[in-house]
């Protein structure tokens, strides 16, 4: 199969962009601001942090919605979703689709607003193209490799050469105490539940370290990977590896978001 050109990414994009949009205000009449979801749920798994993982008919449906019409744009891509059944044909495509319908399901399910649907293309393993869309903030963050990161229009781009002090850190507690022994005192953010608004936030500037626990997978941090990357940002291991995509487990272990000039003293902070 040939590689997507340029101008087929951009149309592609903007046509994830307008699933996206679709897929979020499919999932409005099950939100309730503050409130139980009017939606049917029910659990299955644990997620990444231990807990016993919900799962709503709007997943569902978002999860049916988004399949048909991405697989539809571009079909000679595979399929990986959180609300899927893996099929490890996929592993031997070049190009994945990558999709969690409803990323922050447990915020959605309880009437908070950090939710989103995150959609990302990879190829050979790493991000192509990501969108990120959050309905309640009405933010729709976007990146395709090499063509910077957008939210509602606006360029994302991150700078500075020195942690902040106090540096604004979000994650996990027992992360943050960790960062926090090493780094000195820290700002600490309350932990945002989608991981994909965690990292679109650290790409945005609102955080200056965002902190990953162990077990997140492909469909939570794909799209907002590579918009953190387009922004100015990189997100690691703690030995500094990237993570890499659709492998047979698509499963990561601790990592660390961080703008790229911050990274080697972000990322010291949690070797020791």
């Amino acid at each position: 199969m040939l590689p997507p050109s340029p101008d087929f990414l951009s149309s592609l994009a903007a046509a994830v962009r307008d699933a996206a949009r679709q897929a979020g205000a499919m999932a409005f009449p099950y939100f309730r601001s503050g409130e139980q979801t009017a939606a049917r749920l029910w659990y299955k798994g644990q997620d990444s942090s231990g807990q016993t993982s919900p799962v709503t008919e709007a997943d569902i449906a978002l999860d049916t919605f988004l399949k048909d019409r991405l697989t539809g744009m571009f079909p000679e891509a595979g399929w990986l979703s959180e609300e899927t059944a893996d099929d490890p044909a996929r592993l031997e495509c070049s190009h994945v689709w990558v999709v969690d319908p409803i990323d922050g399901t447990r915020a959605f399910a309880s009437g908070h607003p950090d939710w989103a649907v995150s959609i990302a293309l990879v190829k050979d393993g790493a991000p192509l193209l990501g969108i990120l869309h959050a309905p309640i903030h009405g933010r729709l963050y976007e990146a395709v490799l090499g063509g910077g990161a957008w939210c509602n229009g606006e360029r994302l781009q991150l700078s500075g050469t020195a942690l902040p002090a106090p540096a604004r850190v979000a994650g996990p507690k027992p992360l943050m105490d960790r960062f926090e022994r090493n780094a000195g005192p820290v700002e600490r953010l309350p932990k945002v539940p989608s991981l994909a608004l965690r990292l679109a936030r650290v790409a945005e500037g609102s955080i200056d370290v965002g902190l990953v626990s162990h077990n997140s997978q492909d469909w939570d941090i794909a799209a907002a990977d590579l918009i953190l990357r387009e922004a100015g940002g990189v997100l690691t291991d703690f030995s500094g590896s990237p993570p890499a995509y659709n492998k047979p487990r698509p499963r990561h272990g601790e990592m660390i978001a961080v703008a790229s000039r911050l990274h080697p003293r972000a990322i010291g902070a949690m070797r020791t």
